[in-house]
């Protein structure tokens, strides 16, 4: 991992707007991607985003390399040539984090038994009214991990007959790489604060511009 990367952590300014700012915007990427009270699939579109634009806040623009490549599914951003997933996941458990779309079983068979990972990972724990975290798991310390563990306590394939949404890590693995002493951490209070919003005022503001 680029130490640069880790500045974030270690910047008290940025680890304290993190912990004001990160809440109510993930909150209001809910608001935007409900429908009839229901949040969809694409809130996760968003908060990348979102995590994307702290990025760029951070490092500036020219540093931030944001058209990866489809051939990389991996990697959903590079900061300084070091490329970074971004994974969410709201809830207090470790299940359903997503190494991979794939549903097809022989794919996913062929995924275990050739896949390292191979990009540093930050992945974000939301949990409403308590305590979850923003999380910089170093690409070493998934390696090790995965190699401790094994494939098979590392990865969890699609059970079969089901419509699951692809490949995951393991409850297990995700919580051992969220408490390992190279991962960085900030601990977050996710506070659900009433806000109002409205997802098509912007658009209208524009249909209104001449």
């Amino acid at each position: 991992m680029s130490n640069r990367i880790s500045e974030i952590f270690r910047d008290e300014q940025i680890v304290q707007k993190i912990k004001d700012k990160l809440p109510k915007l993930f909150l209001q990427a809910e608001l935007e991607s409900q429908r009839d009270g229901k949040t969809g699939m694409e809130v996760g579109s968003i908060r990348e985003r979102i995590l994307v634009s702290l990025l760029i806040y951070k490092f500036g623009e020219e540093n931030v390399e944001i058209k990866i490549p489809i051939t990389k599914p991996e990697e959903d951003v590079r900061v300084f040539n070091n490329p970074i997933s971004i994974k969410t996941k709201t809830g207090a458990g470790f299940s359903g984090v997503k190494l991979i779309s794939t549903v097809d079983a022989q794919k996913s068979k062929e995924f275990m038994h050739s896949y390292l990972p191979g990009t540093d990972m930050m992945f974000t724990q939301i949990i409403w009214n308590d305590v979850g975290g923003l999380f910089l798991i170093p690409l070493n310390a998934q390696i090790e991990t995965i190699e401790n563990l094994g494939r098979e306590a590392y990865i969890k394939l699609p059970t079969p007959g089901t419509n699951p949404r692809g490949v995951e890590i393991t409850s297990r693995a995700l919580e051992l790489l969220i408490n390992h002493p190279g991962t960085y951490k900030i601990a977050i209070n996710w506070s659900r604060e009433k806000i109002t919003f409205n997802p098509y005022k912007r658009w209208v503001e524009l249909w209104e511009q001449n």
